[in-house]
């Protein structure tokens, strides 16, 4: 299966897996990916990643659960490849009362919108999580 915007793809494997329940889902790995999944774990919303594989590299993402309900509760893809949306630092979206999160590509790597505020550079919005 060949896909256009591979993290798009990412996102939407991580959203239908959290609601089918599932403890690992699996996705083709690349760089940028792994940057992301390294976001999403230091934020507690994904358990944990790992890859797998020597010729063909796979990310196994282990989805996080509180009481039985998924912690992700929303995942949204922001900039795409055929529109992208870049901020700068000024212009960052605000984390409203620790109810989710924008993941950024800077030129200082992927991190949160808050952590791109302390850095003091803005950047290409990946996504929004809640």
């Amino acid at each position: 299966m060949s896909t256009q915007d591979t993290i798009a793809d990412m996102l939407t494997r991580i959203r239908n897996g959290q609601t089918a329940n599932k403890s690992i889902v699996t996705i083709s790995s690349s760089k940028f990916k792994l940057a992301i999944a390294k976001v999403l774990k230091e934020e507690g919303y994904i358990e944990n990643f790992k890859i797998t594989g020597t010729i063909k590299p796979i990310l196994e993402i282990e989805l996080r659960y509180f009481q039985g309900k998924s912690v992700v509760e929303n995942i949204q893809r922001i900039s795409r490849p055929s529109l992208r949306i870049y901020k700068k630092k000024d212009k960052l979206p605000k984390e409203i009362s620790g109810l989710g999160i924008a993941i950024i590509s800077t030129s200082k790597g992927v991190m949160t919108a808050h952590a791109a505020l302390k850095a003091g550079v803005g950047g290409e919005i990946i996504c929004y999580v809640a």
